[in-house]
Formats: C-alpha cells, sequence, structure tokens
C-alpha cells in the first residue's frame, strides 16, 4: 500500500527534562502562552528559569482559557510581537494558541485563510510545546482548534504547525487533580482508537503508534489516579499520549470527536470528558463496519479476549472501554451535565458541521444517527 507518514517533533523525555528548554530555543524574545491555572500551580517555574538561565526574555501571555477563542488567540498574536520564537506550556489549548501565534507571526498571514486541512504552507517562528496533562497530544500534531463566533470550533490542520519539540516531563503532571487525569487519559485513547479505525491515511506506522500508545494508556491510567505521585504512570500516560498525538496527526479522528466538539462549543464541557462520555455509544454505532479493527484492539484491553472470534473480541473492547471509562470517574451521562432532550436537535446540527472528521469516521454518521447517539447518551 503506498501512504505518506509524517514523524512528529524531536522529544525530550524524562523527570526534569523541562530544564533543558531554554537551550534548544534561538536568542531573542520568547513568547511564552499559557494559562492562569498553570502559572498559579507553578507549572510553568521550570520552563521560564530555563529561559531566565539561557538569556531569553519571557514575554508571558497567561489568559488562554478552556476552548480558547479567536480574541485570545489575536490577543496572543498582539503579545508576541517582535518575538524570537514561541512556546506552549499546558493543556490542549495554551498550545493550539501557541502554534497559531507562531505561525501567524512568522507569516504574517491572515488566520481567515489557514481553516481547513493543508491551507498553511508558509514559515513559523521557532516552536516547543511543554505538556502539563497526558490526553490531548497537541504537542505532536498540526492542528490548532479556535472557538469562533461563540460557540464553533474550527481547525487549521497543516504540517508547519507541527513544533520542533515536545518535553515530556513527568513532574509537570503530578499535581493533576483525578478529574482531570481521568478525562484526559480517556483523551488520548480515543486519539488512538480513531486513529486506529480512521477510513481515511489510516497506515501500517499510525497503526504502530495507535496500538503502543493504547497498551501504555491502558495499563497506566488507573494508577496514575489511584496514585498521582506514581512517576513511572505519569511518565508512560505522557509518553502514550504523544504517540497517539503522532498516530491521529497522520490518521485523523473521527466521529467521537465531530460528537464531542458541540459538547465543549455551546456548553463547556471539557474536551476529553465530552469524548468520554460520546465513546462507547460512537463505538457501537461503528462496530459492523469497524468489527475487524475493534477486534484486533481488544485484546490489547483485555486478554482475556485473545481466544474468541472477531464479533467477541469487538464486542469485548467495547465493554472494556466502557468499564475502564467507568472506573475512572469521569461523567457518563449527558444529564449529569445539565443536557437535556431539549438540546438533541441542536448538538446533531452542529455536528454535522464537523465534516473534517466526520469524513474519518468508519461509517457514515447523519444527522439522525447523531440526534440517535446523543439521546443515548442522555
Amino acid at each position: 500500500m503506498a501512504f505518506a507518514f509524517t514523524y512528529g517533533p524531536r522529544v525530550l523525555f524524562g523527570a526534569g527534562s523541562t530544564s533543558q528548554l531554554g537551550a534548544q530555543l534561538p536568542a531573542g524574545r520568547c513568547l511564552f502562552v499559557t494559562d492562569g491555572q498553570v502559572r498559579a500551580l507553578g507549572l510553568a517555574d521550570a520552563a521560564l528559569a530555563s529561559l531566565d538561565a539561557a538569556g531569553i526574555e519571557a514575554v508571558i501571555f497567561d489568559a488562554v482559557e478552556q476552548d480558547p477563542s479567536l480574541a485570545t488567540l489575536n490577543a496572543a498574536l498582539a503579545a508576541g510581537q517582535g518575538c524570537t520564537s514561541v512556546v506552549g506550556v499546558g493543556g490542549g489549548s495554551p498550545m493550539d494558541v501557541a502554534k497559531l501565534a507562531a505561525y501567524l507571526l512568522g507569516t504574517g498571514e491572515e488566520i481567515d485563510t489557514l481553516w481547513g486541512v493543508g491551507k498553511a504552507t508558509g514559515r513559523r517562528l521557532p516552536l516547543a510545546q511543554v505538556p502539563t496533562t497526558a490526553g490531548t497530544g497537541s504537542e505532536a500534531t498540526g492542528v490548532s482548534v479556535i472557538t469562533v463566533g461563540g460557540s464553533e470550533k474550527k481547525a487549521v490542520n497543516s504540517p508547519p504547525l507541527l513544533a520542533d519539540l515536545a518535553i515530556l516531563d513527568p513532574e509537570l503532571t503530578l499535581t493533576m487533580p483525578a478529574g482531570v487525569t481521568a478525562a484526559t487519559g480517556i483523551d488520548a485513547m480515543v486519539h488512538a482508537i480513531e486513529a486506529y479505525t480512521s477510513a481515511r491515511l489510516k497506515n501500517p506506522m499510525s497503526d504502530l503508534l495507535a496500538r503502543e500508545a493504547l497498551v501504555l494508556l491502558a495499563g497506566n491510567l488507573l494508577d496514575a489516579i489511584a496514585r498521582p505521585d506514581d512517576r513511572e504512570a505519569r511518565g508512560a500516560m505522557l509518553l502514550g499520549a504523544h504517540l497517539a498525538g503522532v498516530a491521529f496527526a497522520n490518521a485523523p479522528v473521527a466521529g467521537v470527536h465531530a460528537l464531542a466538539y458541540p459538547l465543549g462549543g455551546h456548553f463547556h464541557v471539557p474536551h476529553g470528558a465530552a469524548n468520554a462520555l460520546m465513546l462507547t455509544h460512537v463505538l457501537r454505532h461503528n462496530l459492523h463496519a469497524a468489527m475487524p479493527l475493534y477486534a484486533e484492539l481488544g485484546p490489547l484491553l483485555d486478554p482475556s479476549l485473545e481466544g474468541q472470534g472477531q464479533q467477541g473480541r469487538a464486542q469485548g473492547f467495547i465493554e472494556a472501554m466502557a468499564r475502564l471509562s467507568a472506573a475512572s470517574g469521569v461523567p457518563q451521562r449527558l444529564s449529569e451535565l445539565g443536557i437535556g432532550t431539549e438540546h438533541l436537535d441542536l448538538l446533531a446540527a452542529e455536528a454535522m458541521k464537523q465534516e473534517r472528521l466526520l469524513v474519518n469516521n468508519p461509517c457514515p454518521i447523519t444527522q439522525d444517527d447523531a440526534r440517535r447517539l446523543y439521546e443515548a447518551a442522555l
């Protein structure tokens, strides 16, 4: 089979590896993109100290919110005028803003010309990403998602947004609360699953990474939740999330994400939790089309499935994911978050706008299907 595969950024992995950040960046001023919580928890301190030790002036922009808006991106661009590099520190939101800031500051292009796939082709500023959660995989991808018009999520998906460097430091994830650990961990597993079953661009290399990511994430999620200072489990989660990120950067995500985005855009459900809420319902919808692939993944989660037939392994995979999601403590019903039947039509209509994701699903999801899946998740 013919395929193309793009490797992710250069990786520095290990406890304390954030101290190497400054030595990897050019001299001058660095736009340091993060959020208020990361600053308050001291998670940016090591990165800032590293820049200072290297003689690099940090221009701190810490106003990134969950599901960052176009106004936030524009404010980051204003702050970053004259900078020679960009660093993103935090979860997916600061890293997404950092990607577009690095690109737009480097090229001077307008954001409205870039929405979609492959439209950003210029040269950005040098970019490093330092995740403080183990889930989004944003440090590994050329995708940036921004909320426009108050509720609609739009994405820029182009290779120039890929960072030069990703620093995976387990020390930065030790204070992550159990709920965030759970939601981001399930999010990363969704990335691996959807990359493995993507109807477009799935290939042997993305498959290899997705499978290894799923093993690392499934084998360490509950340990990371139960023992937050378990550096081995935290490191495995960071690496698993990164490998899943590289996988879905090449074999794009699909229906789970398409149905999760309206939950974030309209009801501000955190992205990882939104994916967890819709995961098993979309998996069941896809079962007839993705059965051979789900059957291959099943024993990775539950070795007892190994001796079963294809259908048993595939159904066992879905059941194992449902058990793991419930055991992690993430919300299991939309109704827990104040979402009711009166919202189903809106959600289904909004999901249909995610055409770039829906085309990757193993089988079609119509608006009626989407409404039924949301209803099942109530």
